[in-house]
Parts: C-alpha cells; sequence; structure tokens
C-alpha cells in the first residue's frame, strides 16, 4: 500500500486512476478544484489545491509516495507541476499523457501528420511539449503514459499491449479505454519498469 497525490482526479481519466488506486489498497488523496465532487469513500481523502500556486499544491503533496497527475495539458504549466513535486519532496512523479507525440514513422509524430485533427492540436502541442519538458529531467524518477490514439470510456479487460515510442495499433485500430490505461499506470506505480521514460499502452 502507497500514499498516493492524484491530481485531476475527478476528470475522465482521474475517476479511473482513482477507482484503480483504491481497488488495489492505496490511500488516495484526490486534487481539485472542487473536492466536494470526489464522492466519499474509504481509503480517499479530497483535496483542494491550484496546479498553477506552485506553493499551494507542494504543500498538498508533501508526505506522499507518489503523484499522479491527470490534467489537461493546456490547464497547466509542466514547469510549476515539476517545481511544486521537487519542494514537497516527493520522489516519483507519473503522468497523464497524449498520443501526439508517438511516432507513426521514424521521425515521424502522429501530431505531425496532415490529418491530425485541428480541434485536438493546442492541447496535443502542450502534451507533446510537456514530454519534452520532463526528458531534461534528471532528479526526479518520472513517468509519461501515452494512451493509444483513441482514448475513451469502455471496460476493464486487463489485456493490453505495452509500446515505447510508436503508436500501437491493432485490429480494431490504435485505442485503449480509460479503464484499461488506468491498470497499466498503477501496474507502473506498484512494480516501476520505465523510470525516466514514456511508454504507451494499447489493444
Amino acid at each position: 500500500m502507497a500514499s498516493i497525490a492524484l491530481i485531476g482526479a475527478t476528470g475522465n481519466v482521474g475517476s479511473r486512476l482513482l477507482d484503480e488506486l483504491v481497488s488495489r489498497g492505496h490511500q488516495v488523496t484526490a486534487i481539485g478544484r472542487d473536492p466536494g465532487k470526489v464522492p466519499a469513500r474509504a481509503g480517499v481523502s479530497a483535496a483542494r489545491a491550484d496546479i498553477n500556486d506552485e506553493a499551494g499544491l507542494a504543500a498538498v503533496l508533501r508526505g506522499h509516495d507518489a503523484v499522479i497527475s491527470a490534467v489537461r495539458f493546456l490547464d497547466s504549466d509542466p514547469e510549476t507541476l515539476l517545481a511544486a513535486v521537487r519542494s514537497a519532496g516527493v520522489p516519483r512523479y507519473l503522468v497523464v499523457g497524449g498520443a501526439a507525440s508517438l511516432l507513426v514513422a521514424p521521425g515521424k509524430r502522429l501530431l505531425d501528420q496532415p490529418d491530425f485533427p485541428e480541434a485536438y492540436k493546442a492541447e496535443a502541442t502542450r502534451g507533446a511539449a510537456f514530454l519534452d519538458a520532463l526528458r531534461q529531467v534528471q532528479d526526479l524518477d518520472w513517468t509519461f503514459l501515452s494512451p493509444s490514439a483513441m482514448f475513451v470510456p469502455g471496460e476493464r479487460t486487463g489485456r493490453f499491449r505495452l509500446g515505447q515510442d510508436e503508436l500501437l495499433t491493432g485490429e480494431k485500430g490504435s485505442s485503449i479505454s480509460y479503464e484499461d490505461f488506468a491498470i497499466a499506470m498503477v501496474d507502473e506505480l506498484e512494480k516501476p519498469a520505465h523510470s525516466r521514460q514514456r511508454f504507451t499502452v494499447g489493444y
């Protein structure tokens, strides 16, 4: 059992991560702008924090074994988040990443393809920049987990594949459910295999 600070615990991915963490017996501090949205349950403490307030966020993160960040890249700044984790003295930082920075051919990112949806481009560009920033970090044990191209609600099957920097595709294209993504993330939390690396999960 570990003590985990989960930033963005009420979002689409964050809520599934919260379920997965609790089901495995971890103690979770569920952090968001509105703690009232965090369901009351054993093993969960709700906390309010502004992800753009370094000192305030650090105060909430202090004392945990790891931080998992499940927030929109457009709403956050990597330097502020990293500074808060450092200031709090938390040794591990896991990030819910994006798929756009994954490679679809040598040297060619999904983000750079001519048919990449314009509606997602701003968030995707910020996500790729976040990964670039993490790759310069040597004083934290960070991990960035990218989903597949289609990242949607679904079933918790436990049947998926892991990869590194290449987009995973299967019979039904490139996809992963929030629920199975959460399994892969908590697996990594419990048995670290991608220290200071990005990896990806898909069917």
